[in-house]
């Protein structure tokens, strides 16, 4: 099989033709989403990439952390949201069960019911 014979080609060449995000912002993005599912030789590509675009080391670094933080948050969201819903444990009342980009410690932001 040869990538060209599937669509997908083609929608992929217009989300990174947007103007919408910079180059950068496109790096980390695609980046972030190869790493979270799992693709090494997609993510090794990427890093290259990103590296040869003039994104510093040190912004990969923190692209990788964060990526495998908002990842486990995800896990544990999951995790908890299963055990709800399965009647186990008691209801979620930590900064855990606040969803959003810096919403621990943040009441303005969503709280899961549970």
């Amino acid at each position: 099989m040869d990538a060209s014979e599937f669509r997908v080609g083609a929608a992929v060449a217009v989300a990174e033709g947007t103007t919408a995000l910079t180059d950068r912002e496109k790096h980390l993005i695609g980046l972030a989403v190869t790493l979270t599912r799992g693709c090494q030789a997609c993510t090794g590509r990427r890093l290259r990439v990103a590296q040869d675009a003039g994104i510093p080391y040190a912004a990969l670094v923190a692209a990788i952390d964060l990526s495998a933080a908002v990842n486990a948050g995800v896990t544990l969201r999951t995790a908890i949201e299963g055990a709800t819903q399965a009647g186990i444990g008691g209801p979620c009342t930590g900064p855990e069960c606040v969803v959003g980009v810096g919403a621990h410690g943040d009441p303005s932001r969503h709280r899961t019911q549970g």
